[in-house]
């Protein structure tokens, strides 16, 4: 299972960073949310404090740009 749940992060991050060089704003920011909730569920069943703390801060800044996008924050 954690082989499972390690690929499909690879590949669901991999599918967001896609997105993203085609321009499918805000579908990228979306996938690579959840490739990054999908790390964090991997290096904290395996112990792995650097992938969680970067995925931890990574996740903060794509949930930052979800809000702005979605109206939740102006920006000024």
């Amino acid at each position: 299972m954690i082989k499972l749940l390690e690929w499909t992060a690879t590949i669901v991050a991999l599918a967001g960073a896609l997105l993203t060089a085609l321009n499918y704003d805000p579908l990228n920011i979306y996938v690579l949310n959840v490739g990054s909730i999908l790390w964090l569920a991997w290096a904290c069943l395996e112990r792995r404090a650097s992938i969680a703390l970067v995925n931890g801060g990574m996740l903060v800044i794509y949930l930052y740009g979800a809000a702005l996008r979605c109206g939740f924050i102006v920006s000024s």
